[in-house]
């Protein structure tokens, strides 16, 4: 199953959907998992180097990220897929990560957090 097909599903009848706190606090922890992984290359998490652009958590518990790499070329690209999949699995009500990678708009250093850039002495 593709990401795109995935907000086509039915809901099942016994489908629940959070509360807007729980929804919250499942994405915070989701960003806290992502911030696990680091990019092997720069000792910066992926999320504060700005690779991640979007999260989504649908009703059914699917969480759905695009992220992109520093380099469309970078040799480790299909295991930082699988280590933000892992990360984000590990969440408690998230029951399947789909990781889509994508190239526009290129990554460039604008897209990194305040605190990645003074990690790396850009600030």
């Amino acid at each position: 199953m593709t990401g795109r097909g995935l907000q086509n599903l039915e809901l099942p009848a016994a489908a629940v959907t959070p509360s807007g706190a729980e929804r919250d606090e499942r994405m915070e922890e989701i960003v806290a998992a992502i911030r696990t992984v680091l990019d092997p290359e720069i000792p910066v998490n992926i999320y504060d180097l700005g690779l991640i652009y979007d999260i989504t958590v649908n009703e059914l518990g699917i969480a759905e990220i695009e992220m992109t790499l520093t380099a469309p070329g970078c040799p480790v690209a299909g295991e930082i897929v699988g280590w933000v999949q892992k990360a984000v699995n590990d969440v408690a009500g998230v029951d399947a990560v789909v990781v889509r990678l994508v190239f526009e708009p290129p990554w460039d250093q604008s897209k990194m957090s305040e605190e990645a850039k003074l990690e790396l002495g850009f600030m």
